[in-house]
């Protein structure tokens, strides 16, 4: 399985090959959309799920949000310490099979019930795709070429959210046509059930590549093999970048929130606040999704060179500046609107302006955060911002919308109160770490000359 192209990578002489790396770096990806689709195709299905469930808005967003999350975050720590110490690619592939099965699963549940049970077994599968896929791109590419890879891998979430909505779209259409669908085993099935069957099925393929890919040799400075640091080592590292940490750890899940409440709740106001069907909500949208949320990770990195070449070491976090401020004065003009396309181009700028910085906010964690500490550092990110992003994001709005506004089709206006109280929170937590970012890398630049 590649030894001696380990070998000389864990003894520093090189690095693996580029064309080694962006193999990897397309089937980690691709791995990261699907799981995305498998997490996100939900967000289509609000409506009926809802009628044949007889559920509220809250009832639906703990489907969408704590029944994924609780699991998710139990796991992603413990997750991450067994990427720090085992093959991460076996990691990854046990927990690819474990989203695919239980998304198949929802599909065949037919309760509240056994749908809340089946989304916590993908939250569980899902836990093992940041930390691994993060640990080994820092081991494919010296960090001088990592942003690149990192931001199309970071691609994955807004394809998967995207391709997710677009896909279900179409299999709502053909399941809508051909009327009662009945299969063999399972008997008939609504056309929420089969949406999730149909999304489950090319996270067996993923699994399949994945196996292909060999377990880069960990980074390191000798030949001794790398150990696991102690939890008071851990603890004790983040003090010391406390204000680097502080901006990454806790100011990006503020922004997730944000993003995580679009994904959650779009869909359902172009049907409700605008009228449109169900289908056309899904295509248009998950297109917009995809290309403005892809665009705003692709073009986060140029940015951040287009400053770090004027002399900006806090760079990634100006870059999150940027992105929180486009934020704010996109999404709040979202309830004057009167036509969902008008509505859309609020929707699309957020949309571009949430993924903006994330690329380059996870390059601080790689730069910042020793090899042997990159898995569980991943875990913590993974742990906190799905606890605020998916625990707060789909559910703030249901909450506002049912208990606050008491009225579905006002929906829209609960995603911008939340979003404008977030937004200014994120703001403040990314610019308190911009003179520690910049003082360390001072420092970096100090030590390599």
């Amino acid at each position: 399985m590649g030894e001696g192209v380990l070998e000389e990578t864990a003894l520093g002489d090189a690095w693996p090959a580029a064309r080694v790396g962006w193999y990897a770096t397309i089937l980690l990806t691709l791995a990261y959309t699907f799981s995305f689709v498998d997490r996100q195709v939900l967000n289509l299905l609000v409506e009926p799920i809802k009628q044949d469930l007889s559920l509220s808005d809250t009832g639906i967003s703990f489907l969408q949000g704590l029944a994924f999350v609780i699991p998710y975050v139990a796991m992603s720590v413990p997750v991450g310490r067994l990427v720090d110490k085992f093959n991460r690619i076996a990691v990854l592939i046990g927990g690819g099979l474990i989203w695919s099965i239980t998304t198949f699963a929802c599909g065949m549940a037919s309760s509240y019930a056994q749908l809340l049970i089946a989304r916590m077994g993908v939250g569980t599968g899902e836990a093992s795709v940041t930390p691994a896929a993060w640990s080994m791109l820092a081991d494919y590419f010296p960090p001088e070429k990592l942003a690149r890879p990192v931001s199309v891998f970071l691609m994955g979430p807004y394809l998967g959210g995207g391709l997710a909505l677009i896909g279900g779209a179409y299999v709502l259409d053909w399941a809508t046509a051909v009327g009662q669908v009945s299969l063999p085993v399972v008997g008939e099935v609504a056309t929420w059930q089969l949406t999730f069957m149909a999304v489950a099925i090319p996270g067996i393929l993923i699994v399949a590549l994945l196996a292909t890919l060999q377990d880069p040799a960990r980074r390191q400075s000798s030949t001794e093999a790398v150990t696991t640091p102690p939890w008071r080592d851990v603890i004790a590292f983040l003090k010391s970048e406390a204000r680097i940490y502080l901006a990454v750890l806790v100011g990006v899940p503020f922004v997730i929130v944000i993003l995580y409440g679009l994904q959650g709740w779009v869909p359902t106001i172009l049907v409700r606040v605008y009228s449109w069907d169900l289908a056309d909500a899904g295509r248009i949208y998950g297109t917009v999704a995809l290309v403005a949320g892809s665009s705003g990770v692709l073009c986060g990195p140029f940015l951040g060179k287009w400053l770090q070449q004027r002399g900006f070491e806090d760079y990634p976090l100006r870059v999150g500046v940027i992105g929180v401020i486009g934020i704010m004065l996109s999404i709040c003009s979202l309830p004057w609107q009167t036509t969902g396309a008008a509505a859309l181009v609020c929707i699309g700028l957020a949309s571009f302006f949430v993924t903006l910085p994330l690329a380059l906010m996870t390059l601080v964690l790689q730069l910042v955060t020793p090899n042997e500490m990159r898995g569980v550092v991943a875990g913590i990110l993974v742990v906190i911002a799905n606890v605020l992003g998916l625990g707060l994001g789909p559910t703030s709005v249901a909450v506002i919308t049912d208990y606050v506004l008491a009225d579905p089709s006002r929906v829209h206006i609960s995603l911008t109160v939340v979003s404008m109280i977030v937004a200014p929170i994120a703001l403040l937590l990314i610019m308190s770490g911009m003179r520690a970012m910049n003082d360390w890398g001072v420092r970096q630049n100090a030590a390599a000359t």
